[in-house]
């Protein structure tokens, strides 16, 4: 099940990242992308760990969840803030104002994502939403490589160093002090990989396997849709 559900995420790649990653768009025309994140998911993911939360899922998860949750909404185990304010700083620190974001309209593609995770997240059995919000959302391709180092912690320094390296610093000229939700992901985030993987490969029976599997293709499936989408309002072609 584990390999099955990898190998989806290996597909969580896409084209346009190069884009991105080699400064190859101008800051200001990156709007749109941090726009549609934003309201796809950003704001939202602590509510939506909350749903899933709410189903009553065994105590040991419940816990991991209560544990994320806490940790999204109020920043209270990295001793930060809470992760979407996090990412309003960060968009202050790219020249943006809080008003970008205060009234973004999603676009069809990216409404057609949220609302499946808003299905998942409402729905039963818990695991397939758990497996889509947990495993999917918050793991990315280099998934296999990220859970081979959960258990090695990266220190103040590595992180600080891979903070210069990120695309907004080295590329757009942010200042490294507004990648504070960067710093906190790489601080707190890989226990929380494990936890979602236990969660789900250890409550997820025979018979739920393939729900489990099909829901993580259809969010593959309209994430890279809605990222063809964020490529284009960025003026990014192929």
């Amino acid at each position: 099940m584990q390999e099955r559900l990898l190998q989806i995420l290996d597909r969580k790649d896409h084209w346009a990242w190069p884009w991105f990653a080699q400064g190859r768009v101008t800051l200001p025309r990156l709007l749109p992308h941090f726009q549609q994140e934003w309201e796809v998911y950003v704001r939202d993911f602590p509510i939506l760990l909350a749903r899933i939360l709410g189903h009553r899922p065994p105590a040991r998860v419940a816990e991991a969840l209560a544990t994320n949750i806490y940790e999204e909404q109020t920043g209270g185990i990295s001793g930060s803030a809470a992760h979407p304010e996090l990412f309003l700083r960060m968009m202050e620190g790219c020249g943006f104002s809080r008003a970008d974001f205060a009234q973004v309209q999603l676009q069809p593609a990216a409404r057609a994502y949220r609302d499946l995770l808003d299905k998942v997240s409402w729905g039963t059995p818990w695991v397939i939403g758990a497996a889509v919000l947990t495993i999917f959302v918050e793991g990315s391709a280099k998934e296999r490589k990220e859970l081979s180092e959960a258990d090695e912690p990266q220190t103040d320094a590595q992180i600080a160093e891979a903070i210069q390296k990120h695309p907004l610093v080295r590329l757009h000229g942010v200042e490294p002090r507004f990648l504070e939700l960067q710093r906190v992901h790489k601080k707190v985030e890989g226990g929380h990989r494990h936890d979602a993987w236990d969660g789900v490969l250890g409550n997820t029976g025979s018979a739920q396997q393939e729900a489990v599997a099909a829901a993580m293709e259809e969010a593959l499936r309209l994430w890279l849709a809605y990222r063809d989408e964020v490529a284009a309002a960025c003026g990014i072609t192929k």
